[in-house]
């Protein structure tokens, strides 16, 4: 259907609902001799008389009741479709996947959650806990947070605490029985628990310095 012929049906519900040309026109933001012609365009297009006119009424014909009752639906869902989408311009939705790790889904994400849902009541936090540091991008995934040392290349990256000091600890009588170490490479030669990186295969020992960082892929940016 071509936009004039809709805007021919949608004259003629106009003037069909407000019997009156005069109140359709206004409602239309149309002079009442523009939405005249516009029905007999529709009427001479169609073939069939839709609207009997005298100088104080208009009323549908037959065929009028019959092409309003099969229009008018349609256009109420348009109008209220377009309603939608006009409020919803503003607005933040949709489901927003995360791809973390557990130390920053606990220290970073949980105490926002309350504060996020009320800021943005129609967006659907999907979370995925993943100390395996997957590929953010071939999981799907719109964001994820790193440490700072574990961020890929082609992210776009932001900052998202201070430095996190993480250190080794151990009891006096280890320390008395092994020597106390100076550095992170004197841990290699001890008895650690090592925490190790499920992607990777690596472990993690000893006193650093990390940072989380929040990416996202250039290419699924919200």
């Amino acid at each position: 259907m071509r936009g004039s012929e809709f805007a021919e049906l949608k004259a003629f519900a106009a003037v069909v609902e407000r019997a009156s040309f005069a109140r359709a026109a206004e409602h239309l933001g149309l002079s009442p001799s523009a939405l005249s012609q516009t029905i007999r365009q529709l009427e001479a297009r169609l073939g069939v008389r839709l609207l009997n006119r005298t100088t104080r009424s208009v009323a549908p014909t037959a065929a009028g009741v019959q092409l309003h009752g099969r229009i008018a639906p349609l256009i109420r869902d348009m109008d209220d479709a377009v309603a939608e989408a006009s409020a919803a311009a503003g607005r933040t939705s949709g489901t927003l996947r995360i791809n973390t790790l557990g130390m920053a889904a606990r220290q970073i994400i949980a105490p926002r959650l309350g504060r996020f849902h009320r800021a943005h009541p129609d967006v659907v936090l999907d979370i995925v806990v993943d100390d395996a540091l997957s590929d953010i991008v071939a999981g799907g995934f719109d964001a994820g947070i790193r440490v700072g040392a574990r961020l890929e290349k082609d992210m776009i990256a932001v900052r998202l605490t201070p430095d996190v000091k993480m250190i080794a600890v151990a009891s006096p009588d280890y320390l008395a029985r092994s020597g106390m170490p100076h550095s992170p490479a004197d841990l290699h030669a001890h008895a650690c628990i090592n925490w190790r990186l499920q992607g990777t295969g690596g472990s993690i020992a000893g006193s650093s310095r990390r940072r989380a960082s929040g990416s996202r892929s250039p290419r699924k940016g919200r």
